[in-house]
Order: structure tokens, then sequence, then C-alpha cells
């Protein structure tokens, strides 16, 4: 009977392992500038741990959110993170804390406005 429970909790913990993929194709209200995205990133990562939660989880979906999605998905699997959605927008620690990411930290918008001369 060992092996039945053993097998049915690897399972359980197999189907919480949700596979990370990119975000769907979304529009800011307004047409940005890279740089004006990456203050806003920025600016919810500075203030992410208040919010609640682990710092190390912050770190880790920073991490992850920033990464490729192979990456990504190792990044999340080692910190212990349950994803709920499978664009990382919610997630969730092992201890119950959530997570909740805004899209503009996952990818970018399809109205970003593309700069001129080398920027």
């Amino acid at each position: 009977m060992g092996c039945i429970e053993s097998t049915q909790a690897r399972n359980e913990a197999e189907a919480r392992r949700e596979k990370i993929k990119k975000p769907e194709p979304w529009a800011h209200t307004e047409p940005i500038t890279r740089a004006q995205l990456m203050n806003m990133r920025e600016e919810f990562w500075d203030t992410s741990p208040h919010y609640g939660g682990q710092r190390e989880i912050w770190d880790a979906l920073r991490a992850a959110a920033e990464a490729e999605l192979t990456l990504a998905q190792t990044i999340i699997d080692s910190a212990g993170i349950i994803v709920q959605n499978p664009d990382l927008t919610l997630c969730w620690d092992e201890r119950g804390a959530r997570y909740e990411l805004p899209t503009y930290v996952l990818s970018e918008p399809t109205n970003l406005i593309r700069e001129q001369g080398g920027q």
C-alpha cells in the first residue's frame, strides 16, 4: 500500500506543477516607450515585498519573469512556487501566501513604442 500512496502523492505534486507559458498579447491603456515600461517594472519589483509573502519568493518570481521559459520553469520548480495561472500572473508559496504579478512585468505590450536611433 505504501507504493500506491507514494504514487498518488507524486501524481498530486505533478498536477500542482503547472507548466508555465508566455502571457497572452496585451496592450497598455496608451502606447508607452521601453523606458516607461522598465520604470513600471522597477517600481513594481521595488515595492513587491510590501504586498506580503516571502522576499525569496518575490526574488524567484522576478528571476523567472526575466528569464526564458525553460529557465523560468526551473526557477519556479526549484523555489517550490505553486502556479495557479500558467502565465505566472497568480502564484502561491507553500505557506499559502499569494503572489500576483501584473502582465507588464511578464511581457511587453503590443503597443510598445519602438524608439528610433539605437536605443
